[in-house]
């Protein structure tokens, strides 16, 4: 597969998802930076040395611009990594590991969705990361995710509920909690959605 010049790209209307996901990660994020001072969390090959200047709204941003993936890709990228962190509670999203979670979700996606995608070193330069890199995070991340790649229509449609509150959930976070959320200690976040039933809950799992 021919990797195509990054420069040469036409300026893309930002769909509303990236908006949407980037605005909860970046406060799951937040949150899980919080509780590293009071809970220990392994460190995993999307760990890197030193937070990232880019903020994730600009990253994903970056590679909706240069994926050139389906928007409908960052959906089934997010219900992957609802998934990953789920089956890897040891490993919560922060700041330190969600731009290379991020670039390898949606790697990951784009193959289980798209008909046409760029190869594993495009997406490498599109990340800001290394091709041996981006592959030996895309084996980890298949394999922490279980290989579990379906998506059914009502999940797919479950989640794109969930991240369209986003554009008005811009309280702190204990103000979004439900009911039945233990919400004691400083959380470690991830919206656990029982694919099996018609309806969902959010739970903020701690």
């Amino acid at each position: 597969m021919a990797e195509p010049e990054i420069n040469g790209l036409e300026q893309q209307t930002v769909p509303k998802v990236i908006t949407f996901m980037s605005s909860l990660l970046q406060r799951v994020a937040e949150s899980n930076d919080h509780s590293r001072r009071f809970q220990s969390q392994k460190i995993s090959v999307f760990h890197g040395l030193t937070r990232p200047t880019l903020s994730i709204r600009s990253y994903l941003e970056r590679i909706f611009k240069y994926a050139n993936c389906s928007p409908s890709c960052f959906v089934v990228a997010y219900v992957y990594l609802d998934r990953f962190v789920q089956m890897q509670p040891s490993l919560p999203i922060n700041s330190f590991n969600v731009h290379r979670l991020l670039i390898t979700s949606v790697l990951v996606s784009a193959k289980f969705m798209d008909d046409m995608y760029y190869n594993n070193a495009y997406y490498a330069k599109v990340g800001g990361i290394s091709t041996v890199e981006m592959n030996i995070l895309e084996v980890d991340f298949l394999f922490g995710l279980g290989f579990q790649l379906n998506v059914t229509p009502a999940t797919f449609h479950t989640y794109c509920s969930f991240l369209q509150t986003e554009i008005w959930m811009q309280s702190p976070l204990q103000h979004l909690a439900e009911p039945s959320v233990n919400i004691g200690r400083p959380p470690k976040i991830h919206c656990c959605f029982n694919e099996d039933e018609s309806t969902h809950q959010q739970q903020l799992a701690v």
